[in-house]
């Protein structure tokens, strides 16, 4: 059983910076990760996702050129390192894992089976 857990949100005013981070109990070195995002009233959404080898990145189109998603398979760790804030980035960010292995990092929240227990960012305007 894998478990993901997310850690480094917080509070931050916009055009700042955080940097998320998952923790994995089991091995993730076989699979894609992806990261998304939940708003207060609205659905999960696709943030970033990174391929099983770490070469493949996706990123969704609001945050491309601000927010860069890496991964340590060596820690069982995934990484998205987020600059230029803005209030509309604010919202509980969750680490998953897909289900298929060697995935390439899919934008679609069925693809994945394991989630974290979120982390919230708040950005101030």
């Amino acid at each position: 059983q894998v478990q993901l857990v997310e850690s480094g949100g917080g509070l931050v005013q916009a055009g700042g910076s955080l940097r998320l981070s998952c923790a994995a109990s089991g091995t993730l070195r076989s699979c894609a990760m992806g990261w998304f995002r939940q708003a207060p009233g609205k659905e999960r959404r696709f943030v970033a996702a990174i391929s099983w080898s770490g070469t493949g990145r996706n990123y969704a189109d609001s945050v491309k050129g601000r927010f860069t998603i890496s991964r340590d398979n060596a820690k069982n760790m995934v990484y998205l390192q987020m600059n230029n804030l803005k209030p509309e980035d604010t919202a509980v960010y969750y680490c998953a894992r897909e289900e298929r292995p060697y995935g390439m990092g899919s934008p679609s929240s069925s693809e994945y089976r394991y989630w974290g227990q979120g982390t919230q960012v708040t950005v101030s305007s």
